[in-house]
C-alpha cells in the first residue's frame, strides 16, 4: 500500500488527533491542523516520528487556512492525497432560543470548514488525478431526538452528508472518491463536563450497550482512505445506535 499524504483538520484532540496517530503508526505523512496552536504544538510533540508530520493552525471557516493546509503538504511531502474534514462543534439548545449568531458558529466551522477546505484541495487532486475526501458527520442527522435539541449543529451536519454526495458526484470521473464517516457517541473531550467523562450515558442507546472509542473512528477512516472502490457513501460507526436500542 503506497504511503500517501493526509491531512486531518481538529487534529489536537480527540478523534482527530487518534484519526493522525492512526495513519502515521503505518507509515503515512500527516498535516494536523487545529484552531488552538498551543494545543496543536502539544500533539505535534506527542506524535512522531517527526518527518512524517507537519502542522498548520488555523480557523478552517477561512479558505486561506485550506490553502495554507496544501502548502504544508506540497512542501513537506510533495502531493496532498487524503482530506479528512473532522474539525466540528456539536453542542445542544432548544430550537426556539437559537439565535443568529449561536447557528453562525455551526455553519461557520461544521459547513464552511469542511466546504472552503475541500475546495482549496480539489483542484491539486484533480492534477494528481486522484484523490479522497473523507467528511466526519453524524447518525442522528437522519434519526432525531426529541429530548435532545440539536438543530443547530445538525442543520451543518446534515448539509454536510448532502455536500458529500454532490462532491462524489461532481468529481467521481477524475478518480476522487468522497465519503463520510457518522461517527455515534464516542469517548473523547467534547463529552466532558467539568473534567469529568459523561459518554457512558449514552451506552444505552447502542445496541452494543456502550459508547465507542476514537480508534473506532480512525480504524473506519482509515479503511475507507485505502479502499478506492468507496464512494459517495455515508458509513455510520456507532454502535448500533441507528439500527435500534438496547434499552
Amino acid at each position: 500500500m503506497k504511503k500517501q499524504t493526509i491531512i486531518v483538520t481538529g487534529a489536537s484532540s480527540g478523534i482527530g488527533k487518534s484519526v493522525a496517530k492512526y495513519f502515521l503508526e503505518r507509515g503515512d505523512n500527516v498535516v494536523i491542523n487545529s484552531l488552538t496552536h498551543d494545543k496543536l504544538l502539544q500533539t505535534y510533540n506527542e506524535l512522531a516520528p517527526k518527518e512524517n508530520i507537519a502542522m498548520v493552525s488555523g480557523d478552517v471557516r477561512h479558505k486561506q487556512t485550506g490553502e495554507q493546509l496544501l502548502a504544508a503538504a506540497l512542501e513537506k511531502f510533495g502531493s496532498a492525497d487524503v482530506l479528512i474534514n473532522n474539525a466540528g462543534i456539536f453542542d445542544t439548545k432548544p430550537f426556539l432560543e437559537v439565535d443568529e449568531n449561536y447557528l453562525d458558529r455551526f455553519l461557520n466551522t461544521n459547513l464552511k470548514g469542511t466546504f472552503f477546505t475541500t475546495q482549496a484541495f480539489i483542484p491539486q487532486m484533480l492534477k494528481q488525478k486522484e484523490g479522497v475526501v473523507i467528511n466526519i458527520g453524524t447518525p442522528i442527522v437522519n434519526h432525531a431526538f426529541g429530548g435532545f435539541p440539536t438543530t443547530a449543529p445538525l442543520s451543518s451536519k446534515g448539509a454536510i452528508h448532502s455536500l458529500t454526495l454532490q462532491l462524489a458526484a461532481e468529481f467521481g470521473r477524475h478518480n476522487i472518491r468522497v465519503n463520510t464517516v457518522a461517527p455515534g457517541t464516542i469517548r473523547t473531550p467534547m463529552h466532558e463536563v467539568n473534567g469529568e467523562d459523561v459518554s457512558y450515558k449514552s451506552a444505552g442507546l447502542t445496541l452494543l450497550n456502550r459508547v465507542g472509542e476514537a480508534e473506532h473512528i480512525a480504524q473506519m477512516v482509515y479503511t475507507v482512505a485505502k479502499n478506492d472502490f468507496i464512494t459517495g457513501t455515508i458509513i455510520n460507526v456507532d454502535g448500533g445506535m441507528m439500527a435500534g436500542r438496547n434499552l
